[in-house]
C-alpha cells in the first residue's frame, strides 16, 4: 500500500502549475499581459474570491488558496531571480555609466515623493512617525511588474526604460535605510540611534564586500569547474546556488535579497557563461515571478474596495497621480524630454512590494496602527494591480523608441549579434573563419562547448565576444541575437550537431544567411535540404585547393586558376542544391560579379 498523500499539501502547487499552464497562455492568446493573468488568477483563486465560499462545499476548498503567507515568501524569490537578470545584462562599467541617472534622478525621486507624501498623511492626522514610515513605503515602486511589463514591449533600452530601471534600482538600494528608519521609529525603541545606524549599515556593507571580492575570485573558476562536467543538471544547481546564496549573503546583512542577486549577475555579466546561466535562469524566473502576481492578486479583497470606494480607490489613484506629477517635474529638471519624462512617472507612480514589507514591519512594532496599515498595503496593492493599465497608456502616448537628453546612460548592451555574424564552434576552422571575418571588418561572436577552449580565447584577447553554451538548444541561440544577427557559420565537427544548429537557425529565421561546414558531398546535400545557405564540404574542398596549387605551380595564370576553380566549386553546389533556385539566383549573381571583375563574360547557368 503506497504512502498516504493529502491533497491539501499539493494545493497551491497544483493551483498555481494550473495557471501557469492553460489560464496565462490563454491571456497570451487575447493579446492581455500575462502579469494581469497570474493577478486575476490569484484574486479568482484567493481567500477573497473563491476562498470565501470554501466552508460551504469541500471541492470549493480544494480549488482555493488558503496558505497565502507561505506563497508570498516564495514568491518574493520571483523578484530575486528578477534582479538576477537584470544585473546578467549589466556590468559594473555599464552600471558606473549610469551613475547620474540612478543616484541622481532615483535618488531626487525617492526622498522629494517620501517627503511629500509623508506631509500629506501628516496633514491627515497621522503620527510624525507613522507619516515617515508610510512617506518611505509609497515612495517605493513594483520593481517585479514594472521590469517585466518593460521587457515584454522590448522598451528597457529606451529613453525611458533606462530611466525606470535606474529609478528602480536606487529605490532598492533604499530598502535597508527605510527598515532601519522602521526599526529607530518604534515608539518601544530606547536604542542608541548612532549605535544603531552604526550596527545597521556595517553588516550591509559587509555582505556587499564578501560577495564582491568572493564573487570575483570564485564564480568564474566554479562555472568552470561546473561546465567541464558537461552535465545540464549540475550547470543549473551552480546557477541557482549562486542566485539563492548571494541572496541569502545580503539578507543576513540586512539588505535586500535581490540586491545580492543583482550583484551576482553584474559579476557574471563579463564571463563566458553569461548567456547559458540565462538560458538556464529564465525558466525559474518567469515561474516565481508568476507567483509572485498570484500572491499579490491573492491578498487583494474587492468587497472592501467596494464598501469602501474612496479610502481605497481614491487613494490609489492619488499615490499614482501624485508620484507621476512630482516625477514628470523632476524628470523635465535634470534634462529628460517630455515624452520619456511622462512615461517614467506613469511607470513608477504606483507602489511596490516592498511597502508590504515596511508597513508590515511598523504594524508589529506598533508604530502605525493597524487599520491603517491595511488600508495603506490595500491602496498599494490596487495601484500594482494597475500597472499594466497605466503601462499601456504610458506606451501609446510615447512616440517609438524616444530617446533621453542625457543618452549616453546605456543600460544594457545594444544586442550583441546585431549586423554580426555567430559562429558555432571556434575550433581550428571556427578560429580561421573569425580572423578572416575581422580582417574584413566585419564583427562576430562566437561559441563552443569546450570550456578550455574558451577559456584560452578570453585569456588571449579579454576584448573577444566568445561564449560558452549549447547552440543546438533554440533558447541559447536567440540569447545570442540570432533575431538581429548578419548571419551564421556552423563549424563544428559533429555532422549531428551541425544538422541540429542549421535547424534551429532556419526555424528561427528562415531569411538568415547560414553557412555550414559538412564532411561530405552526401552531408552537404542534406544540409542545403534543411535549410543551409551554403554547405562547404570537406572532401570536395580539399580536392579543389589541391587542384589550385597544382595549376599555379606548372604555370597556369593565377586569374585563370581562381576563375577556373570558382566555376567548379559553383557546379558541385548546383548538384548538391539542384532545386534550390533561390540559391541558384544568388549563386549566379554572385558568379557574375566575380567575372566581371576578371573582365570575362559571364557564364549564365541553365536553369532546370
Amino acid at each position: 500500500m503506497g504512502p498516504h498523500i493529502e491533497i491539501a499539501d499539493y494545493r497551491e502547487t497544483l493551483l498555481f502549475l494550473v495557471t501557469a499552464g492553460v489560464v496565462v497562455p490563454l491571456f497570451r492568446r487575447l493579446r492581455i499581459s500575462p502579469v494581469l493573468g497570474f493577478i486575476a488568477a490569484g484574486l479568482f483563486l484567493g481567500p477573497y474570491g473563491l476562498g470565501r465560499f470554501a466552508h460551504l462545499h469541500p471541492w470549493i476548498a480544494a480549488i482555493s488558496l488558503s496558505d497565502i503567507e507561505g506563497l508570498a515568501k516564495v514568491s518574493e524569490l520571483g523578484v530575486t531571480f528578477l534582479l538576477f537578470m537584470i544585473g546578467l545584462e549589466l556590468s559594473f562599467e555599464r552600471l558606473s555609466r549610469m551613475r547620474k541617472l540612478v543616484f541622481g534622478l532615483g535618488a531626487l525621486q525617492v526622498f522629494v515623493s517620501a517627503i511629500a507624501i509623508a506631509l500629506a498623511a501628516f496633514w491627515f492626522g497621522q503620527s510624525a512617525p507613522a507619516s515617515a514610515i508610510i512617506g518611505g513605503a509609497l515612495a517605493l515602486s513594483s520593481t517585479a511588474i514594472v521590469v517585466p511589463v518593460l521587457a515584454e514591449r522590448r522598451r528597457m533600452n529606451t529613453g525611458a526604460g533606462r530611466a525606470t530601471f535606474s529609478i528602480l534600482l536606487f529605490q532598492d538600494l533604499m530598502v535597508a535605510p527605510f527598515l532601519f528608519m522602521v526599526a529607530m521609529l518604534d515608539p518601544r525603541a530606547h536604542a542608541n540611534v548612532g549605535l544603531g545606524l552604526i550596527s545597521a549599515i556595517l553588516p550591509a556593507m559587509l555582505a556587499l564586500g564578501v560577495i564582491v571580492g568572493l564573487g570575483r575570485l570564485i564564480l568564474r573558476p566554479l562555472f568552470r569547474h561546473v561546465a567541464a562536467a558537461r552535465s545540464t543538471e549540475f550547470f543549473m544547481a551552480a546557477c541557482l546556488l549562486v542566485v539563492l546564496g548571494t541572496g541569502v549573503a545580503t539578507a543576513l546583512g540586512g539588505l535586500s535579497m535581490s540586491l545580492g542577486a543583482f550583484i551576482a549577475g553584474l559579476l557574471l555579466a563579463e564571463t563566458e557563461f553569461r548567456r547559458e546561466i540565462e538560458v538556464t535562469i529564465e525558466p525559474f524566473k518567469g515561474l516565481l515571478l508568476g507567483l509572485f502576481f498570484v500572491s499579490i492578486g491573492a491578498g487583494l479583497d474587492l468587497s472592501y474596495v467596494f464598501n469602501r470606494p474612496v479610502e481605497t480607490l481614491g487613494l490609489a489613484l492619488v499615490l499614482i497621480a501624485g508620484k507621476a506629477a512630482l516625477l514628470f517635474g523632476i524628470g523635465r529638471m535634470v534634462g529628460l524630454s517630455t515624452p520619456v519624462a511622462r512615461e517614467t512617472a506613469l511607470l513608477i507612480g504606483p507602489g511596490g512590494e516592498f511597502a508590504f514589507v515596511m508597513v508590515g514591519a511598523a504594524v508589529a512594532e506598533g508604530a502605525i496602527a493597524a487599520v491603517t496599515g491595511s488600508q495603506v498595503m490595500l491602496a498599494v496593492t490596487l495601484s500594482m494591480v494597475a500597472i499594466p493599465v497605466v503601462a499601456a497608456i504610458a506606451f501609446k502616448l510615447a512616440p517609438p523608441r524616444v530617446e533621453p537628453k542625457i543618452d549616453n546612460e546605456g543600460l544594457a548592451p545594444a544586442d550583441e549579434a546585431a549586423g554580426r555574424i555567430i559562429i558555432v564552434g571556434y575550433g581550428r576552422v571556427g578560429r580561421l573563419v573569425g580572423d578572416m571575418l575581422f580582417r574584413h571588418k566585419i564583427s562576430y561572436i562566437a561559441v563552443d562547448d569546450d570550456v578550455k577552449l574558451v577559456q584560452r580565447e578570453r585569456e588571449q584577447d579579454k576584448d573577444k565576444k566568445i561564449y560558452w553554451g549549447d547552440a543546438t538548444r533554440p533558447d541559447f541561440l536567440t540569447k545570442c541575437g540570432i533575431a538581429t544577427a548578419r548571419g551564421i557559420v556552423v563549424t563544428m565537427d559533429a555532422p549531428k550537431a551541425v544538422e541540429e544548429v542549421i535547424q534551429v537557425a532556419h526555424k528561427a529565421r528562415a531569411d538568415l544567411t547560414i553557412v555550414a561546414r559538412a564532411r561530405d558531398a552526401t552531408h552537404a546535400t542534406h544540409l542545403y535540404e534543411i535549410g543551409a545557405t551554403d554547405a562547404v564540404p570537406e572532401t570536395i574542398e580539399a580536392s579543389l585547393q589541391l587542384a589550385e596549387a597544382v595549376l599555379v605551380d606548372i604555370g597556369v595564370p593565377m586569374g585563370l586558376v581562381i576563375a577556373s576553380i570558382h566555376d567548379k566549386r559553383d557546379e558541385y553546389r548546383a548538384l548538391l542544391q539542384p532545386k534550390n533556385d533561390g540559391a541558384r539566383q544568388r549563386r549566379a549573381i554572385r558568379m557574375s560579379t566575380r567575372v566581371k571583375a576578371m573582365g570575362r563574360p559571364a557564364r549564365t547557368e541553365k536553369s532546370e
